[in-house]
């Protein structure tokens, strides 16, 4: 039926008039976001947009007009529908004196400490009060004081200060799934708290720091450190998974100190994990490579550029073609991914790869986009997880698949071990990895139209990677499902773009068959390579060129160069997500020591070398040159898989890389358990082996944790710790006593 006010809207448009303004509005949607989107203030404190409406605040309180007939009292924005013909007054006499009496209740136990609150200068509380508050509080009583929580080491508490507005609430509940925070008591003596005073256990927890409208939740590890109006904001990523998660990075003189989301509904709307927000503090870690080092006499000693670059054209000059490998880190910006692979080119050497994660390339796979946008994903109607920690592994691409499961999509699941989602599951597989590729061919969707395939790490990196992706592609196809395989590291679809891939040996072919000379780049090889032990002892064996923002243990022990570069947010750099989107970011931190941003490292050294391709002097002439770059990729050989209980190997969520590995603070959260290895309890029993003794399992001597979640016949281990790297590359391990 047609709108009676005005007849040419359409069915599911109504009109209303905001302070004299008409404008359609949605039915059924509420006044504060016909008013928003008209760009029409209203005063708000609980009322976000991505959380479900509380309306507790009462701060949006307008006054209202149907048929000519005025509401007898005002009625709060955030939760009163539109109606056609409607007629809302938001500074109308009625509205702004409700409006300020609700800001003088705020007030009234608010404590006074502005001058020391961390919220100081971008406190919504602040804002509103200068223009609805009193100059004078008539209520003279004493102001209630609320005992502080500790939340753990990301999230600081003064509860003092709170205004029970439940927006924190809304979000441990509503979007991190954990339900971690409610409000305890009644009346004057409401509090918000985590119920068992335990930290809070979300990967999502700091996004609490960024709805809460005063100073009530804070960054623990910025407190106290500068003043909102002290720093310069700049444009950034995460780096620390695929999503590429947009945000802000805040430097006062050069110096990181604090990390913000950065809207955008297509990659990561408006939240963050914790992940990319305090990776910062490893940024400053004692170990940054301040300056070149070179190998003399057999040890480590500084040098200046020029002689560091001179050794380093030496070593490649002297082993040119299929005498070098170049092992790249997966979250190399697309800028270096191109040099590099120009480089290699230059050497002659098809000895290239980023892909240094992955144990099982017999079928020459890479990274590709996924089928199905992440913005799509909470439109899916069902969601098939294969061989994924995704809660671990991309947090935000995780909430997506419970918006998804919210609005109603089934979530399908086949894993070793029964990881912890928030979310209900359809249908669950818990089998060992050699029986993820045959449980996935026998899955049935039923009627689902609209289905996505998710194909997580254990899955991608495991002995049996080939088979599962090859299954995954034939469950596409006979379903229809829009395959989603999750990107091995922050830029594995931009370096597999630009030709950061092997037409020779593969990471593991270059390891096996040891060559004489590498380059390194991003890389800890005791860390992040899939087989560490045969990392170590490849790169022990030859030259090595390194180019790192850190000079760790691992690198200094097999460098004979080590060229300081700079990390991703201290540079201009572009990163490709799992989308495909190409994304840029600004440079935040000032460059630590000597070291210079990676590209101008690589241009030096290919002109030192006098290859083609380096002949531009800016970034924007190596970015005119950059283009697509097709590969033959050489399959690698499948890894031989023996007797034994099946490894199932995740990366430690907060072990990822090197940034994250050295932020203190995430090695504090509740989330980071320490290397150990979860056994079914059943299997651990048959070893003679309990909970929390000692085990032997292969070269490695772990911690037994009996976990009826892990699959029999499996082993669940983290990586990213030195004490299971021995084991990460293996297919099958043994238990016993040590």
């Amino acid at each position: 039926m047609a709108d009676p006010v005005n007849p040419n809207l359409p069915p599911d448009q109504v009109t209303v008039f905001i302070d004299g303004v008409e404008m359609a509005a949605p039915k059924n949607s509420m006044i504060i976001q016909a008013a928003d989107k008209a760009g029409i203030p209203i005063p708000r404190f609980c009322y976000h947009p991505k959380l479900p409406i509380a309306a507790n605040c009462r701060m949006c309180m307008v006054d209202t007009e149907v048929g000519g007939r005025p509401s007898p009292k005002p009625s709060p924005a955030c939760a009163t529908p539109v109606m056609d013909g409607m007629k809302i007054y938001t500074r109308n006499d009625k509205a702004m004196q409700a409006q300020r009496n609700v800001m003088e209740f705020l007030l009234i136990n608010h404590p006074l400490d502005c001058p020391v609150c961390d919220q100081g200068g971008e406190c919504e509380l602040q804002d509103l009060a200068l223009g609805y508050g009193r100059s004078v509080n008539r209520f003279v009583e004493r102001k209630r004081s609320v005992a502080d929580e500790n939340l753990g080491p990301l999230v600081a508490s003064d509860m003092t200060r709170c205004i029970h507005c439940t927006r924190c609430v809304r979000v441990t509940a509503e979007i991190a799934g954990t339900y971690e925070l409610g409000g305890m008591y009644r009346g004057e003596n409401l509090q918000i708290g985590t119920f068992d005073g335990k930290p809070l256990t979300t990967e999502l927890s700091g996004n609490v720091i960024d709805v809460c409208p005063v100073g009530a939740l804070t960054d623990k590890v910025f407190r106290f450190k500068a003043r909102p109006w002290e720093m310069i904001a700049r444009p950034s990523l995460g780096y620390h998974d695929a999503l590429g998660s947009n945000l802000f990075l805040h430097t006062r003189r050069g110096e990181i100190l604090r990390t913000v989301p950065r809207g955008n509904e297509a990659v990561n709307e408006c939240w963050l994990s914790d992940r990319d927000r305090y990776a910062r503090v490893g940024l400053y870690a004692e170990d940054r490579a301040l300056a070149p080092q070179v190998r003399d006499n057999g040890s480590l000693r500084e040098a200046s550029w020029d002689e560091a670059l001179a050794r380093a054209a030496q070593i490649l000059k002297a082993n040119v073609g299929d005498a070098l490998g170049v092992l790249v880190h997966p979250a190399t910006s697309n800028e270096e991914g191109a040099l590099l692979a120009r480089l290699a080119a230059g050497l002659g050497s098809g000895n290239i790869d980023h892909r240094i994660a992955q144990l099982d390339l017999s079928d020459g796979a890479a990274a590709e986009t996924f089928a199905m946008p992440v913005a799509e994903l909470d439109r899916a109607d069902a969601i098939v997880i294969v061989g994924s920690n995704l809660r671990h592994e991309v947090p935000l691409l995780h909430q997506r698949v419970r918006k998804a499961w919210k609005a109603g999509a089934r979530v399908y699941v086949v894993n070793p071990v029964d990881f912890d989602f928030t979310f209900d599951i359809a249908g669950k597989h818990i089998v060992p990895p050699s029986q993820l590729a045959t449980t996935l061919a026998a899955l049935d969707l039923g009627d689902a139209r609209h289905a996505a395939l998710i194909v997580g790490e254990v899955a991608e990196n495991g002995a049996h990677a080939a088979a599962i992706r090859a299954a995954a592609s034939a469950f596409a196809e006979r379903t229809g499902a829009k395959l989603c395989r999750i990107p091995q590291g922050a830029n594995a679809v931009g370096l597999s773009r630009l030709g950061v891939l092997p037409s020779a040996r593969d990471a593991q072919g270059m390891l096996r068959d040891r060559r004489s000379a590498y380059l390194v780049h991003g890389i800890e090889p005791a860390l992040d390579m899939v087989d560490p032990i045969a990392a170590m002892e490849a790169l022990g064996a030859a030259q090595v060129v390194a180019l790192n923002a850190y000079a760790s243990e691992s690198l200094r022990a097999v460098a004979d160069v080590i060229l300081p570069i700079g990390t991703f947010p201290e540079t201009e750099a572009s990163l490709t997500n799992l989308d495909g989107f190409e994304q840029q970011g600004q440079p935040a931190g000032k460059l630590q020591g000597a070291a210079h941003s990676g590209w101008r490292v690589l241009r030096a050294l290919g002109g030192d070398l006098a290859l083609p391709g380096f002949e531009f002097t800016s970034l924007d002439g190596l970015r005119a040159s950059m283009q697509p770059t097709s590969v033959a990729v050489a399959a690698g050989s499948a890894p031989r898989v023996g007797s034994g209980l099946e490894l199932a190997v995740t990366r430690a969520m907060y072990r990822t890389d090197a940034a994250v590995r050295r932020s203190e603070a995430l090695q504090a959260h509740p989330l980071s358990k320490g290397p150990r290895a979860c056994v079914h309890p059943d299997d651990a029993t048959a070893a003679g082996l309990a909970d929390a003794a000692m085990g032997r399992f292969g070269a490695a001597t772990l911690p037994v944790a009996h976990d009826p979640r892990v699959a029999r016949g499996c082993v669940w281990i983290e990586s990213g710790h030195d004490a299971t790297a021995p084991l990460a590359a293996a297919a099958t391990v043994s238990l016993a006593r040590p």
